[in-house]
């Protein structure tokens, strides 16, 4: 973190990432001495509203954010920056988007949490956009422009006002990871499940697990009436807040459809009488023998997950950990629900590479009876799982028959037709004579 201090002294030179947050009401224009070196600029945190027409001379950059600012449109200056390839504004108030105003290169798009009712038709021109987070907004349709932009490979809308989903969202060859929910076009949905109410006066919350965008782990000893001893439990504590995914009650809607599976994190039941009445579940606690299976992707990834330099799988080990998923995934779509997130990151495995499946922050509830929806939803995630076997296939030396044989599938889930991919069902019926 620097401050504007340090930028007025003129004691920092070819600076290629500024990060500075102290309630600036204007930009400081300081930051131009590093015009020839700067890539990575982030303000987030300020109270900006306003670019000055003199920002295209940072034409290295890279990366800004602006997230958690005051902008209510979207500045226009920034369609002149050639080499910019991610854009974050958060959290701001933005209402407007011009025309002609997002950056053609772009790859990265963060529009989440803002007022935007309508998408420019020139977004179509962006034909490199892979990432698209436009959750909690107020949008009531997508530019059928945006067919145009085949690269894109994640995209979250949840959380606005649209009545009905584009038809060429079906179209896009690379789309592998889609939320939705909070939406018109969601159909109404019964979740139905069979947990029990867990009063919060059962609960001792013990030391902090993790916290995510959508809620806090802890881990906590549950006291139930008819037991001795309390048995150790994972609880998570919704913050209520829109996150990138979407809203924490679809979280929860969806964690409670799921189900039990043995390749799925377990829920015990849902907390009632939270002091704040914060909505919260009780999961089973995770053996701490279990560790990520990859890490999230990178500002270079944008969509594609990260593996350390040591990592190494046996094809034996590939087998076990995507038969796991496969069957997961399989009851999940049985259920109605697109997971949304279908990643390394969100996948924990023991020494023995038993999957557990977990994290439903981007999920979707649909209607399975709705053969368009369906074949949407499920053909999406199919691909997901691809890029899945894709990324852990790396990790193999070639020659071995079996990799061949999840080779085949991996191009298969990852056709560029829907239409031409297997469901969960047939995969998981492939991975068992395996």
């Amino acid at each position: 973190m620097h401050t504007l201090a340090q930028l007025k002294s003129g004691s920092l030179k070819n600076l290629t990432n500024i990060k500075l947050s102290e309630g600036l009401t204007v930009f400081p224009e300081e930051i131009f001495e590093h015009a020839d070196t700067l890539e990575v600029l982030d303000l987030s945190g300020n109270e900006l509203n306003t670019l000055p027409d003199t920002f295209y001379v940072l034409k290295k950059l890279k990366i800004l954010f602006l997230s958690m600012n005051q902008f209510t449109v979207f500045p226009a200056v920034l369609k002149t920056l050639a080499h910019i390839d991610i854009i974050g504004f958060k959290a701001n108030r933005i209402k407007t988007i011009p025309e002609e105003s997002i950056p053609v290169n772009l790859r990265w798009l963060i529009l989440t949490d803002n007022c935007i009712e309508a998408l420019p038709v020139s977004i179509g021109a962006c034909t490199k956009l892979q990432k698209v987070m436009l959750a909690g907004n107020c949008l009531q349709t997508l530019p059928d422009a945006m067919a145009a932009c085949i690269n894109i490979e994640l995209l979250r809308i949840s959380s606005n006002r649209i009545s009905r989903l584009p038809d060429w969202l079906v179209t896009l060859p690379k789309l592998a990871w889609l939320a939705y929910s909070s939406n018109p076009c969601q159909s109404a949905i019964t979740v139905n499940h069979t947990l029990e109410s867990i009063p919060w006066q059962q609960l001792s919350i013990q030391e902090q697990l993790g916290e995510g965008a959508s809620g806090i782990i802890s881990k906590a000893l549950w006291q139930a009436r008819d037991t001795a001893a309390p048995k150790p439990v994972a609880v998570k504590i919704f913050k209520g807040a829109v996150t990138s995914d979407g809203l924490p009650e679809d979280e929860m809607q969806a964690c409670l459809q799921a189900g039990s599976h043995d390749n799925l994190v377990k829920v015990l039941g849902i907390i009632d009488g939270h002091p704040f009445h914060k909505p919260g579940l009780v999961m089973e606690l995770i053996d701490a023998g279990y560790v990520n299976l990859g890490g999230p992707p990178s500002f270079v990834t944008c969509t594609r997950d990260t593996f350390g330099a040591d990592t190494q799988f046996t094809i034996e080990q590939i087998v076990r950990i995507t038969k796991g998923i496969a069957s997961a995934a399989q009851q999940l779509h049985a259920r109605g629900i697109m997971h949304g997130d279908l990643y390394a990151h969100n996948i924990l495995i023991n020494a023995d590479a038993h999957p557990l499946f977990g994290d439903f922050g981007a999920a979707t509830v649909y209607d399975r009876k709705r053969p368009g929806i369906a074949l949407l939803c499920e053909g999406i995630e199919v691909r997901a799982f691809g890029c899945l076997l894709d990324d852990l296939l790396q990790f193999v030396p070639a020659g071995s028959r079996l990799k061949d044989v999840l080779c085949m599938l991996r191009d298969t889930c990852m056709d560029r037709l829907i239409e031409r991919r297997p469901d969960f069902k047939t995969i998981t019926a492939q991975l068992e004579v395996l």
